[in-house]
């Protein structure tokens, strides 16, 4: 063996021992009865588990005291409209004694309920009020599962990619009523459809596929 295979092999060992590595390693083996995936990936340990064992996986981070995974930064939830498991849930956990950050994902279907991680985490509290009203996902067990932040009769669920982007419904205040009134979006002007044609004569010949004979040279004075 030469001594530069010598040295690959030392550096490949030294990556594989890394303290990151080592670490997902550990929640692959405490966790293996409800992991679907422990990887490293962008230097964060990411876990994917069902979305029934979110709560139960949550608890073991937070619990386990080599990984120690004691606070949750944030949960938010991705649109994916085309996938049979519509949402992607995600959690940020950080484990300050470690100073490493796992992320936590869970697929979740269209009308699926996900245990709520605020037996686990307080801090989960609002982040999932946001998620339902965003997302419309729906979180079992949750003490005060209320819109956060549109009105309480609002239509729809603002980040889902089908979401109209006029929404359906305006809210304004009304001065001869004196109050807040809520009423179907009304559009002052028609979306306009753009066939990306030119007015232009020149750009017209173009498109037709007949060479261009305006010379701009010649016209400009």
């Amino acid at each position: 063996m030469t001594e530069t295979e010598i040295m690959t092999d030392t550096n490949d060992d030294q990556i594989g021992k890394s303290p990151l590595k080592a670490m997902a390693e550990h929640i692959r083996d405490s966790g293996a009865a409800m992991l679907l995936a422990c990887d490293v990936v962008q230097g964060e340990i990411e876990v994917t588990v069902n979305a029934s064992d979110v709560a139960a996986a949550l608890a073991l981070f937070r619990d386990d005291r080599q990984a120690s995974f004691t606070q949750l930064i944030d949960l938010t939830a991705v649109d994916y409209p085309d996938r049979k498991y519509r949402f992607d849930m995600i959690y940020q956990m950080l484990s300050m004694q470690n100073n490493m950050r796992l992320r936590l994902v869970a697929a979740v279907g269209e009308g699926q309920a996900v245990p709520s991680a605020t037996s686990v985490f307080l801090a989960a509290n609002w982040a999932e009020r946001e998620v339902w009203d965003m997302f419309g996902i729906f979180f079992a067990g949750h003490p005060d599962l209320r819109r956060l932040l549109t009105d309480y009769g609002f239509e729809g669920h603002p980040l889902r990619k089908d979401f109209p982007l006029t929404g359906h419904v305006e809210v304004r205040y009304d001065d001869t009523q004196r109050r807040v009134i809520n009423e179907p979006v009304h559009l002052v002007q028609e979306f306009r459809d753009f066939d990306f044609l030119s007015p232009w004569e020149g750009m017209h010949t173009e498109l037709d596929g007949v060479g261009n004979t305006h010379d701009p040279d010649k016209t400009a004075k």
